[in-house]
């Protein structure tokens, strides 16, 4: 309906007092309803129409696995929502070392952004920006355009926001060490990937290049990958099967100089993995003639030599190379450690949030993903607040029937505790509460209850930098969103037992499915859930169908 269709709709449809009401509306650009009065005082009334409310102004930092899982299901009814982040595209990373060696085409693991806001009916606006500060005080984030013509004049703009949700990411953790950014490769992007594609064929290029020695030809095509972690070991083992399947056809002169080095600060590769799957990898990779250097720790790196220290005699070394590739975990960016400073975690390594994701000491801000780690509340922080929320009749004694009334609550709120019975295989909750010989007893003092839990906290740790772990806090941070105002009224989180109440949201918890290391040689070692395990060659249809899932919904949804 046009304008002037709606205009002689209301002129037909009222009074003519409401006549009144339109040509007010015209002249002053605003909705007001004017009545003539025709009491004594012969005074006029105008009255503000009522309006919708105003939508939250929520701003996104980044579109990586958490940020876009976040946009893909929150319900934009109540939201308007702002993206920005320096990369137009949605990159499915687990793949990236398939990119190096050219397995996977770079273009089949990116989703352009613009796409995904497409799906949700343009209702998302994003901008291709770097975010240069966060500003807490006034609400309001400053960016400028990284694209090349426009950063060139410097264009900054500001965003305010009622909610922001910052997943930026993380960047390669050098440890301050000489000569890293100057003369190391990172595999954090699809760029990356590719960069280092071209530079291993450049490697054998210069290998064959007439007049060269053969220490020249051996150092060219010495390729160094420091940090035995998922995806140092998975490109040692694509650039092993790049090397002997195609690129020994090519360049068949130097077959027999090719060597791969993987070097690990600790005593395993893989050791945030099972033990079986670290030394099957460890094994696989001897069979291979792939170089594993553990307990050795990079002190410079210099165009053509990397020099370590071994651990266990204190040696200096010298490794010529033709490429190094620095895999060795994750360190803040520069706009998050300017953030922890304005809000007092600026002696933390790391940003840390509350189990409901939030920003501790900052409101209104939510982190997620690999730039933010959970600081999840010891239980023994709590115990005497519990033992006075269980203990209704102040007795002074929690009895079994006590403790059952909250011991949901606690398991939920701190997840910790089911870590503990699983490792102390208990059956029962209240099997915490038997005594030293293992009895059974009726009720438990303070003093009982506290030496109970007191070995529980032990078992806390810190979730995985992983893709998985990030997709799952998207999806949950959203729900929160979706459903904060019931949650204002009907909660379903656990008891307060620091204050009235129950909390709104229940708080986030991890779901670990499998976790996937593809060793080579159609190889591929998965840890799933309930302490298994599975290797070998019967794995990789495993590991082929579930990635194939998850890109096809990545780019469907």
């Amino acid at each position: 309906m046009n304008f002037f269709s709606y205009f002689n709709r209301i002129l037909h449809g009222h009074p003519s007092g409401s006549k009144l009401l339109v040509l007010c509306s015209l002249s002053s650009g605003g909705l007001l309803a004017y009545a003539d009065s025709h009491s004594d005082d012969n005074k006029s009334i105008i009255e503000q129409s009522p309006k919708e409310p105003q939508k939250k102004k929520v701003v996104v930092l980044g579109t990586g696995w958490a940020g876009t899982s976040f946009l893909k299901d929150l319900d934009l009814k109540s939201y308007d929502v702002q993206v920005v982040s320096p990369r137009n595209y949605f990159a499915f990373t687990p793949l990236l070392p398939s990119v190096t060696c050219g397995r996977v085409e770079a273009r089949s693991i990116v989703e352009p952004v613009r796409n995904i806001i497409k799906k949700r009916s343009g209702e998302i606006q994003f901008w291709e920006a770097e975010c240069l500060k966060i500003d807490p005080a006034n609400k309001k984030v400053i960016c400028c355009s990284n694209v090349e013509e426009n950063a060139a004049r410097n264009d900054k703009f500001s965003l305010e926001y009622d909610y922001l949700v910052i997943a930026v990411g993380a960047q390669v953790n050098t440890f301050n060490t000489p000569g890293v950014f100057e003369h190391c490769h990172f595999l954090k992007e699809i760029e990356d990937a590719q960069r280092i594609r071209r530079t291993v064929i450049d490697c054998f290029e210069k290998a064959v290049l007439p007049g060269m020695t053969e220490e020249e030809r051996k150092t060219n095509l010495h390729f160094v990958i420091v940090g035995g972690g998922p995806t140092g070991v998975e490109f040692a083992a694509d650039l092993h099967d790049f090397v002997h399947e195609d690129l020994v056809k090519i360049y068949p002169l130097v077959k027999d100089l090719v060597k791969i080095t993987v070097i690990q600060s600790g005593d395993h590769i893989l050791n945030m993995f099972d033990k079986r799957i670290s030394s099957f990898a460890e094994q696989k990779f001897q069979r291979d003639g792939i170089e594993v250097l553990t307990g050795c720790r990079v002190i410079r790196v210099s165009d053509k030599l990397i020099n370590v220290k071994m651990k266990s005699t204190g040696e200096d070394i010298s490794i010529p190379h033709g490429i190094v590739v620095w895999s060795t975990g994750l360190g803040t960016r520069p706009l998050l450690r300017d953030f922890m400073q304005q809000i007092g975690q600026g002696n933390r390594r790391i940003l840390a949030t509350d189990e409901w994701l939030r920003v501790e000491g900052c409101e209104d801000v939510y982190a997620l993903g690999d730039c933010a780690t959970i600081d999840q509340r010891k239980i023994m922080e709590d115990i005497s607040s519990i033992f006075k929320a269980a203990d209704k009749d102040d007795s002074g004694f929690l009895t079994i029937e006590e403790f059952q009334d909250v011991v949901e609550d606690i398991i939920i709120r701190y997840p910790q505790v089911e870590l503990y019975l699983k490792s102390k295989h208990f059956s029962e909750v209240t099997d915490l509460l038997k005594d030293s010989e293992g009895n059974d007893r009726d009720a438990v003092t303070i003093e009982g209850f506290e030496l109970a839990l007191s070995h529980v906290d032990s078992k806390m740790k810190s979730l995985p930098a992983t893709a998985q772990v990030a997709a799952q806090q998207g999806a949950y941070l959203s729900r929160c969103f979706n459903i904060k105002e019931k949650g204002k009224h009907d909660p379903e989180g656990p008891l307060r037992f620091r204050g009235p109440g129950r909390h709104e949201f229940r708080p986030f918890r991890y779901k670990h499915f499998v976790q996937f290391v593809a060793l080579g040689g159609e190889q591929v070692a998965a840890e799933l859930p309930g302490d298994r395990v599975s290797m070998g060659r019967s794995t990789q249809w495993l590991w082929y169908s579930v990635y194939a899932r998850t890109a096809f919904h990545t780019k469907m949804d």
